[in-house]
């Protein structure tokens, strides 16, 4: 069984950094592309940052040069590191897994295979 677990949420003041981690259980990470994705309260959930099969990045442009995907094979984790976190990014960040056919498909919402629970990051000063 396939499992995707988040974790690294919490309260941040604007400004200070997070670093949250998915783990997957079932599925090798180097295998598929992750996507982290995040929902606002009252809003759509939308594509923060994926990384492919064969590890190019893309970032949407609200956080480019904010947050950093990186995956660490050996641990079968894929991080996401955030900083200067603005008020805006508060949410329920959610990792997600595409078992793509081709190494450089990307993350897309409603191909995402695989999904965690989700974890919070409030940025509240």
């Amino acid at each position: 069984q396939t499992q995707l677990v988040e974790s690294g949420g919490g309260l941040v003041q604007p400004g200070g950094s997070l670093k949250l981690s998915c783990t997957a259980s079932g599925i090798a990470m180097q295998n598929v592309a992750i996507g982290w994705f995040r929902q606002a309260p009252g809003k759509e959930r939308e594509g923060v940052v994926c990384i492919r099969r064969n590890s190019i990045t893309s970032y949407a442009e609200s956080v480019q040069g904010r947050f950093t995907i990186s995956r660490d094979n050996a641990k079968n984790t894929v991080y996401l590191q955030m900083n200067s976190l603005k008020l805006e990014d508060t949410a329920v960040y959610y990792c997600a897994a595409r078992q793509t056919p081709g190494p450089g498909q990307g993350c897309i919402d409603r191909d995402m295979n695989y999904w965690g629970k989700g974890t919070l990051v409030t940025v509240s000063s």
